[in-house]
């Protein structure tokens, strides 16, 4: 057999899938696209779950891809054993709805057999317990004796992740002879030596799970097959793990020469040198595919992974940067199948180099602290690191948690996981106070004070909205960046660039920049200093890099209707000094695709004929179509032409001049339409005060007039509909409803008056003297505060002089009310006293003048106290 190496069998499978029918995808990125499940793309099949949950059409039904893959779940396990890695590449062929069991076994054995050529009595296929299908394609079809085909039980050999589609598997095995074995009488395929080691792993989703055990089978069966190109390479060249293949040999050797040990020399230098050859490999695939280091996500995976190769660099006694002359060697030797390592070189080496370096400068003095730490924690007496101690590590040391976690286990400590994070938890509410601060200029603090000031932006979007420009800068919310990737947000800074950035009012440009499959959402354009403009959104896929050269594409229609707006907002600034006078200026303004909004001096509010003058010569300079100029000239020149300026603005020598007709003529930097008739119509919405001497006008033109519109007639058509009439019947139908609603509420007025009345019944009766003013204290059940003062009204009135007090009790809830007349209120009555006094019986309180007052209480049960109280309250009122 001969002896492939890693790059000729990824070549090898590719090409022998694809002359079975299969189109041959390049690897995914390492970022997901649209799935937020995974943080890093960690199988074969991971990337092409759109095709097989139906969500997205494959290219073609047979797909066959060598992923690159990255898991970590196990990272404290690398190293320690030769066995797993995080980087491995898988390769993949599948099946959407096309062909099944029969041809994927078929091709699995070919491939090995005829096309690797490993020997076949060597090859034993294991097979799900139940599924007899396979069995019989293995035994009948590929003739293979029955007692070579092994069944495993559901946790070995079928694959099901929750409810949905899952299926059998069907794995071929290989032994690699008794060298590799454990020795033991029983070793067969399942043993956990190294001797029979798994190849190809076939998977038959052919069933659905409703997540209660009860399957169904699937109308459309597919095959997703995995097979680890590093494994098959271990088999194929017959070396002791992954980490003694070709390529990861060469890494090996070369980590081996910077320590001066050799590999497989001595077995605790081994785990330093496979720790620091596996995530070499992982952080240059991360970097190429965008991923920068960071504290959180992806970001912290990479961080991770280089700062513990790093620190298994200085126990192998290298000195100095190292990382970046390795990742020399992982792009030589896998540009082959990823020749994005070598197109993305330069920023590869820039950001590890980078990195390292920062942690080069603090890693021997954090190790040092550690150690004194340690010391401290021993002669405590306790095998516990306080959660201060390594957050200071991780804040000032720049040691992630998981590197001083693996430290300390190494020598029998643990880390307070809790008191960690109550410390990160500070320091990022700390970090968000900061934020609000301002620097010495009274500007807030952004990441855009880090970004060259020499760098600057030019504009050149008053004549194109697409344009093909180069990436100076990019930046996340909060640091400067080498690359953005799918479904990062960020700001991307280019040389030049079509899009308006927020000026003069008008709202910045919206659209999309695009490069190599990548997709920049721009949410938002801004004006930074130095002349820079940011284009602000979010990675739609792919990724973008500094340097890269991009295409920049304004979305039209939000630009064509920002310029109508613009332009009508001009028209209505000089229709407005037509009508009102020659003191408005501009005072503000707003421009959006939607709608306008426009600020100026006037000191009254303008009056409906006034606004009907304004609309009607705005709508007659759109129709007399006038055409929009723009010039440049000369400060001085445009003000020898009369040309408005904006109070408070400050211009350049050079200003741009617009000009509609022989109506309006003005400075300014914004996007305008070629001529008035473009807007087609205007129409003010509102017209309001904002400040002393300033109205706000706003008003809709085009699409967001005929939106208005359309929206009005619905209401109006709604308002028809529950009037049970038609559009022009509708004010007299609301007149006649209004008058007939007057007469009802009248009725009922009265009727609840004659209520109240017959409620409270005769009660002149229960009159008091109290110390020679009258006093009548009643209550009554369900009368509401407004039929309590008519009652109190009426009651006096029967009294002659004195004072009234009742109480309702409604809806669980206690109304109370007092009056006095005026020969009470000279005796020393005063009702809002006497309610003071009374309403903390009935759980309230209240007050009042004193001819009227009222309360409101939550408890029924005291209402008798409290009229009780009133006679108490009342007599030591009275002089």
């Amino acid at each position: 057999m001969k002896k492939y190496g890693v790059n000729e069998l990824r070549k090898m499978f590719l090409e022998f899938m694809e002359s079975k029918g299969h189109l041959s995808m390049k690897s995914f990125s390492l970022v997901p696209h649209n799935d937020n499940s995974l943080l890093i793309i960690n199988s074969g099949m991971a990337p092409l779950k759109p095709y097989f949950t139906g969500q997205e059409i494959p290219p073609r039904r047979r797909v066959t891809t060598c992923q690159k893959c990255i898991r970590t779940g196990d990272i404290e396990n690398i190293g320690k054993t030769a066995r797993h890695g995080t980087f491995f590449e898988m390769l993949g062929n599948f099946s959407f709805g096309d062909y099944f069991k029969k041809e994927a076994i078929a091709w699995s054995w070919e491939f090995l057999t005829e096309v690797v050529g490993l020997e076949a009595d060597r090859l034993y296929p294991s097979i799900y317990e139940n599924d007899d299908e396979a069995f019989e394609i293995w035994n009948k079809q590929q003739g293979i004796p029955a007692e070579r085909i092994f069944r495993f039980g559901k946790a070995d050999n079928f694959w099901e992740h929750g409810s949905g589609p899952c299926g059998p598997c069907s794995e071929i095995y290989y032994d690699r002879g008794e060298k590799y074995g454990c020795g033991k009488p029983g070793c067969t395929v399942g043993c956990e030596c190294d001797r029979f080691i798994e190849v190809w792993n076939n998977v038959f989703t052919q069933f659905d799970n409703d997540g209660k055990g009860n399957y169904t089978e699937l109308a459309q069966k597919n095959i997703d097959t995995g097979m680890g190109l590093e494994r098959l390479a271990v088999v194929v060249q017959d070396v002791d793990s992954i980490f003694d293949v070709d390529t990861l040999r060469e890494l090996t050797s070369r980590v081996g020469e910077m320590a001066n040990v050799e590999y497989h020399a001595d077995a605790k230098k081994d785990v330093s040198i496979r720790i620091i050859t596996d995530h070499i490999r992982s952080v240059t695939f991360m970097i190429s595919d965008g991923i920068m280091p960071s504290n959180e996500g992806r970001g912290y995976v990479l961080r991770r992974l280089l700062r513990r190769a790093a620190r298994h660099g200085r126990i192998l006694g290298i000195q100095g940067l190292f990382l970046n002359e390795l990742a020399k060697t992982v792009i030589a030797t896998s540009r082959d199948g990823y020749p994005e390592l070598e197109e993305k070189r330069e920023m590869i080496l820039k950001v590890i180099a980078e990195e390292e370096n920062k942690f080069n400068k603090t890693i021997d003095q954090g190790l040092t602290i550690l150690e004194e730490m340690e010391a401290g924690v021993t002669a405590a007496g306790k095998t516990v690191l306080a959660g201060e101690d390594a957050f200071k590590l991780y804040d000032t040391y720049g040691f992630p948690l998981d590197l001083t976690k693996e430290i300390l286990e190494e020598k029998g400590f643990t880390v307070d996981e809790e008191g960690f994070q109550v410390c990160m938890k500070k320091q990022k509410e700390a970090a968000r106070a900061a934020r609000k601060t301002t620097n010495y200029m009274g500007a807030d603090v952004t990441v855009y004070q880090s970004i060259d000031p020499a760098i600057t932006s030019v504009f050149v979007g008053y004549d194109r909205l697409n344009h093909s420009s180069k990436i100076s800068v990019l930046t996340t919310e909060d640091e400067l960046v080498e690359a953005l990737t799918d479904g990062q947000a960020g700001t991307v800074i280019v040389d030049e660039t079509p899009f308006y950035a927020t000026m003069g009012g008008q709202e910045g440009d919206k659209g999309v920049i695009t490069a190599d499959g990548a997709v920049f959402e721009v949410l938002d354009t801004i004006k930074l200093q130095g002349g820079k403009v940011g284009h602000v959104g979010v990675m739609k896929m792919g990724m973008l890099t500094v340097g890269q050269a991009v295409t920049l594409s304004v979305n039209e229609q939000q630009r064509a209707l920002t310029c109508k707006n613009h332009s009508a907002t001009h028209l209505l600034q000089k229709a407005l000094r037509t009508v009102l006078g020659s003191h408005v200026e501009q005072a503000g303004s707003l421009v959006t695709m939607d709608r306008l909004r426009f600020d100026f001096t006037h000191f009254q509010a303008m009056t409906r004929e006034e606004l009907d003058q304004v609309e009607a010569i705005v709508n007659a300079q759109i129709n007399a179509s006038l055409p929009v100029v723009t010039k440049v000239m000369p400060i001085a020149e445009a003000k020898k032409l009369g040309a408005m300026a904006l109070f408070g603005e400050k211009y350049g020598e050079e200003v741009r001049v617009v000009t509609m007709g022989d109506f309006s003529l003005e400075l300014c930097g914004g996007t305008h339409v070629e001529n008035t008739n473009t807007i087609a119509s205007f129409k003010i919405i509102s017209e309001s005060g904002v400040a002393a001497g300033v109205r706000r006008i706003e008003a809709l033109t085009s699409d967001g007039l005929t939106a208005y519109y359309e929206q009005q007639a619905k209401m109006l058509y709604e308002a028809c509909a529950a009037a049970k009439t038609t559009p022009e019947k509708l004010t007299s139908r609301i007149e006649a409803l209004l008058a007939e609603i007057k007469a009802l509420s009248s009725e009922n007025e009265k009727l609840k008056n004659q209520m109240a009345k017959d409620a409270l019944g005769d009660v002149m009766n229960q009159v008091k003297e109290v110390k020679g003013v009258k006093l009548l204290a009643v209550s009554m059940k369900d009368v509401d505060m407004n039929e309590l003062r008519n009652l109190g009204d009426q009651l006096k009135e029967k009294l002659g002089e004195g004072v009234v007090v009742i109480a309702s009790v409604q809806g669980g809830k206690v109304n109370l009310m007092a009056t006095a007349t005026d020969g009470a209120i000279k005796a020393g009555a005063h009702a809002g006293n006497l309610i003071k006094g009374i309403a903390a019986l009935v759980g309230g309180g209240g007050g009042g003048r004193p001819n009227m007052a009222q309360a409101g209480g939550k408890n029924p049960d005291g209402v008798d106290a409290a009229l009780a109280k009133a006679v108490e309250v009342l007599e030591s009122q009275i002089r």
